[in-house]
């Protein structure tokens, strides 16, 4: 197994389709690994077909059918819920493991979530580290790992997205690193993924746009989706070279906002872990 490349459903987003719909699309492009999001209980949206995200109160093994009819597999469920609130997010989270194991997706990927006004941040840590003890007896139970993904005040950074994969000792608690996310946050996403080459589990490859990468970094924590890898900032054959010398063994999901974007992604990146892949092989 070398680097693959997948894709984020958030791609069909724009064009308020329903799951399956996305699924096929993603078949057609040439993808043959997906990201799907899952959320708890009803919603109109995705009950009407409008939206991709996934109800877990639906049978697991129909949407398996789905990822089979298509020749697709789950490289993760995006499953993000407050790490700060276990009674929304134990739950929430073991839930999306057992539905995770029932795809076959190894992993479950979330953030720590807004931190609530009535939490100290000297309180969170200790409810954070409550909220994965109880998540984790579920995810090494099922073998169903835990990426943390930089995304909100804490995870923000290298150190603190560390610090939270490290509150409990568990070889499922891992991290799932957004390329984006890092780099709108003012991080240096290549050392952020140096720093955690031994913890990653999943990665997302985000690309961010020249324009917004002018307007935004340093200001936001992340965001939903960037632009179509190779249009904006981020140096993908520097990643590639940094994922292999780490020894990584996983999935590029691509976040991107439109089925053209995902197409031009998939091109790109291909592209480049071939050239890396031969480049080695030299």
């Amino acid at each position: 197994m070398s680097i693959e490349i997948g894709l984020n459903m958030e791609f069909i987003r724009s064009e308020d389709q329903p799951f399956a719909e996305g699924a096929r699309r993603a078949a057609e492009i040439g993808y043959h690994i997906i990201e799907p999001m899952v959320h708890n209980g009803r919603e109109l949206l995705s009950e009407a077909g409008y939206f991709h995200s996934i109800s877990m109160d639906e049978d697991p093994l129909e949407i398996k059918d789905v990822l089979e009819q298509y020749r697709l597999r789950a490289s993760g469920l995006s499953a993000h819920t407050p790490l700060m609130r276990p009674e929304i997010s134990v739950p929430y989270l073991q839930k999306a493991i057992r539905f995770a194991a029932a795809l076959g997706a190894p992993v479950v990927n979330t953030d720590e979530g807004i931190r609530p006004a009535w939490v100290p941040l000297e309180e969170a840590w200790g409810i954070m580290r409550y909220t994965l003890k109880t998540v984790l007896r579920t995810a090494e139970r099922y073998g169903v790992s835990i990426g943390i993904e930089p995304h909100q005040s804490i995870s923000r950074t290298t150190e603190g997205l560390l610090r939270i994969q490290a509150l409990v000792d568990s070889r499922f608690l891992r991290i799932n690193y957004d390329t984006g996310n890092a780099y709108l946050a003012g991080e240096d996403p290549y050392a952020g993924l140096k720093a955690m080459a031994d913890r990653l589990v999943h990665v997302h490859a985000k690309d961010i746009s020249l324009r917004m990468a002018d307007a935004e970094k340093g200001k936001r924590t992340g965001t939903p989706v960037g632009c179509a890898c190779g249009d904006g900032v981020i140096d993908w054959a520097r990643v590639i070279r940094i994922l292999r010398e780490a020894g990584y063994q996983g999935v590029l999901s691509v976040e991107c906002g439109t089925a053209d974007q995902a197409a031009r992604s998939l091109r790109h990146l291909c592209s480049l872990v071939q050239e890396e892949a031969h480049a080695r092989r030299a």
